[in-house]
């Protein structure tokens, strides 16, 4: 039995099973953001945080996807396996053994156990943490002690590891990269509730009506650049020469060329600045430091220093990241063992240093960008006078980045079935012809 065709799309019949396998997945991970871990009260604990200096941190995890905030079963969602997978990616840059590992298959899958390893530790660090904080609020667990505290770490702890495992069951056997797109949807989900608190505040007249249209094409003209600029490339030509294979067989000339994002960081960035704006509010709210305090007053969100810090932090990483992520040297290494060039540019040494001064050129213009977009929205809301949005300039490139990467994915899915179908049809006729003429 087939499964039914989807009226008016091209969508073959494992596609489909992908895609409803992808849903599935979703639907069971937002089912479990929504169920509160035993013990606790949730109005309690959302009360304090909302009065809490270190609700910037709070935001920051419920933005991408567990429902800290709310002490869900699933709270701690997929930032154990983020924090884990950017240790990794930072090794890689700076410890050999780990960059050769991530060079061959085995090395590979030995690195995303070690993830995995990683991914427990740090979630039962932060587990703990939690269980922590929220014993020191009044009212927020109905029997604090030992047992109490225990039971919040084996849950979070336990959910952190359910999600990491049903986001590389998506990456499977469904569409697209499992933990981008648990992230992206929890980000929708947020913007549904920040569409219906925008009607809130106008509707209590918190802003205007033209206010809250222009805050909309605002985040609208922000969607489309930010597509722009995630699909924008510097494209360095390369001529691969002709080649004799062997045998008579000789290989053409070629030109092509590598392509090099202005976003090539991504949203890492922002999200490494955000950690580190965040601590000294933190640090305030845990320890209750006169001194952090004061700093964290300080770096209120919205405030001038708040954002100028912010923007600085923003371009200070994307050069940090993209120095780890993007190795100029293996990449000259391996157009010199293919044979390819760089018109005018020798191969070697001068090849790894024209890459390095191209991608140190487009990096600056791509890490004002980020800044732009996530300090933007926040501008924008101070100047009408509404509170935060829950749809900000980090939000908005994790959705179009993951969305465009999705898409890709299913077209190229579309494309090798087409092809296959194609060569199936070959041989088939092929076959016929023989079998006619008696071969």
């Amino acid at each position: 039995m087939t499964a039914p065709s989807v009226p008016g799309l091209n969508i073959d019949e494992e596609l489909q099973k992908k895609i409803l396998f992808t849903l599935l997945c979703i639907f069971i991970y937002r089912v479990g953001a929504h169920i509160t871990a035993p013990t606790v009260d949730v109005n309690a604990l959302v009360l304090y945080i909302q009065n809490s200096a270190a609700s910037g941190l709070f935001q920051l995890y419920d933005a991408l996807g567990g429902g800290l905030s709310r002490a869900t079963i699933l709270a701690l969602g997929i930032m154990p396996y983020i924090s884990a997978s950017i240790v990794f990616q930072l090794a890689a840059g700076v410890v050999p053994t780990v960059s050769k590992m991530q060079k061959d298959e085995d090395g590979r899958k030995q690195i995303t156990q070690w993830t995995r390893y990683l991914t427990v530790v740090i979630a039962l660090s932060q587990a703990y943490t939690f269980a922590l904080f929220v014993e020191g609020i009044p009212g927020a667990i109905a029997n604090p002690g030992f047992a109490s505290r225990m039971l919040m770490v084996a849950i979070l702890t336990t959910g952190a590891i359910f999600v990491m495992w049903l986001g590389e069951r998506i990456t499977e056997g469904g569409v697209g990269n499992g933990m981008s797109l648990l992230i992206t949807v929890s980000i929708l989900e947020s913007f549904l509730r920040g569409s219906v608190g925008l009607v809130g505040f106008v509707t209590s007249r918190v802003i205007t009506f033209p206010g809250a249209v222009f805050f909309v094409l605002t985040l609208i003209a922000m969607v489309a650049a930010v597509t722009g600029m995630t699909l924008a490339a510097r494209r360095i030509p390369i001529q691969i020469p002709r080649k004799v294979m062997g045998r008579g067989r000789i290989r053409e000339g070629q030109k092509s060329f590598i392509p090099i994002r202005l976003i090539t960081a991504g949203v890492m960035p922002i999200i490494f600045a955000q950690t580190v704006i965040i601590v000294p509010s933190t640090i305030a709210s845990f320890t209750r430091s006169p001194i952090m305090t004061e700093v964290s007053n300080f770096l209120a969100l919205g405030s001038a220093p708040y954002n100028i810090l912010f923007g600085l932090l923003i371009i200070l990483f994307s050069y940090f990241y993209t120095s780890i992520i993007f190795n100029a040297v293996d990449l000259s290494e391996n157009l010199k063992k293919q044979g390819a060039f760089i018109p005018g540019i020798k191969p070697g040494a001068a090849t790894a240093d024209y890459i390095d001064g191209v991608l140190g050129r487009i990096t600056l213009p791509g890490s004002v960008f980020l800044a732009a977009v996530a300090i933007m929205p926040i501008i924008v809301a101070n100047w009408l006078g509404m509170p935060q949005f829950q749809f900000g300039g980090t939000s908005i490139l994790i959705v179009v980045g993951v969305l465009l990467d999705t898409i890709s994915q299913i077209e190229q899915h579309r494309t090798l079935r087409k092809y296959d179908g194609f060569m199936k049809s070959g041989r088939v006729k092929f076959r016929g012809r023989q079998s006619k003429f008696g071969m």
